[in-house]
């Protein structure tokens, strides 16, 4: 079985069931390996949440850099906008929300950091940068939350007035 098949039957089943229902034991059973296959890779609930959490910030990193702009603020817009748009967000959420702890949140701590400070003092205007950035978290978390709040006729004019703002 492999590392992420694991990772995946975690998060279906905290889609599912939510976080008292994530025990290595159901994680197994829903990957439909024995728990010693599930503690081969991950040897403990907390690295488990870990696993996914990394995932999670690896996987947001690659929208970013697929994305065509000239600056990194425009990436992490366009790199948001796309998230929200194909409905990730939800993995976010319910990993996030299993995450009680600063060992397994140390990583997203670390991404958000980076994200936040890359690149920023050679975008034109860093406080703009700074802004938009911010307001996307803001979108990410309301997006995580209620993903069909905004229609995509808002997302759109929210995007070009962020990119205006750039």
């Amino acid at each position: 079985m492999r590392r992420d098949e694991l990772l995946d039957a975690a998060e279906d089943l905290l889609c599912v069931q939510g976080s008292d229902a994530l025990t290595l034991a159901a994680v197994a059973d829903r990957a439909g390996v024995s728990k010693g296959g599930l503690l081969y890779h991950f040897n403990s609930k907390e690295a488990l949440i870990k696993g996914m959490v990394e995932r999670l910030i690896s996987d947001f990193d690659e929208l970013l850099a697929a994305q065509p702009y000239d600056t990194y603020t425009k990436r992490y817009l366009a790199a948001t906008m796309a998230a929200i748009r194909s409905g990730r967000l939800r993995r976010w959420a319910v990993v996030t929300g299993a995450s009680g702890n600063m060992f397994t949140l140390a990583p997203l701590r670390e991404a958000m950091r980076r994200w936040h400070t890359a690149e920023l003092d050679s975008e034109p205007d860093p406080v703009s940068s700074k802004i938009v950035r911010l307001a996307c978290e803001g979108l990410w978390d309301v997006a995580s939350h209620d993903p069909d709040l905004n229609t995509e006729a808002e997302l759109r004019a929210i995007e070009a007035r962020l990119l205006a703002l750039l």
